[in-house]
């Protein structure tokens, strides 16, 4: 496998701003980080679950259908162009969100999130299943994947605590910093 390409995928998808970061940075700015890390914890749970349907149907479907990892690829290239189109796009007078945020509401919106779905669906068809499909190679990457959300969740809590004034005043260039990684992330699934 080559790790510094999944881990540069991993790390942008999942720190790039998408439904659950932003949800997590409002909820720091109207109820405090306790609440915003009620969510994460919520978040977490659904994120782990949901790579693990997703390796499990994955491992199912390429063994029935081989050249369904040329579909995903091109599938979540192309949503993650899409993704970092609409970052580009965010019009950063408009409020994000307006939910009460829980460990349910971040548990639940994992599987109606489709940055998410998407992400976990591709990742481990790109990056895992080529180059090894054994049980404890799923285990351990469905693992450091899950990890790595959930640092970057609490790595959004703590970017909202602390950054708050500052994000207020660059948005835009941050979006347009972010976009550019996410389109990077893109081009790499073809590396």
């Amino acid at each position: 496998m080559e790790i510094t390409s999944f881990l540069i995928y991993c790390l942008i998808a999942t720190f790039t701003p998408g439904p659950t970061n932003i949800v997590i940075l409002s909820t720091v700015h109207r109820f405090g980080a306790k609440q915003a890390m009620e969510y994460t914890y919520g978040a977490t749970l659904g994120f782990g679950l949901l790579l693990v349907i997703s390796a499990g149907l994955n491992t199912m479907l390429l063994t029935v259908i081989p050249k369904l990892i040329l579909v995903m690829q091109v599938i979540g290239s192309c949503y993650m162009f899409y993704l970092a189109y609409q970052l580009y796009r965010t019009d950063t007078s408009k409020p994000a969100v307006t939910q009460t945020a829980t460990f349910i509401s971040g548990f639940l919106m994992q599987f109606f999130n489709p940055k998410v779905v998407l992400f976990t669906i591709t990742v481990i068809p790109t990056f895992v299943i080529p180059y090894d499909s054994a049980i404890s190679a799923l285990s351990i990457s469905i693992l450091a994947i899950t990890v790595i959300g959930f640092l970057a969740f609490t790595t959004w809590v703590l970017f909202g605590t602390i950054f708050k004034d500052f994000l207020q005043k660059h948005t835009k260039t941050v979006n347009v910093m972010m976009a550019l990684f996410l389109a990077y992330a893109a081009v790499m699934v073809w590396m």
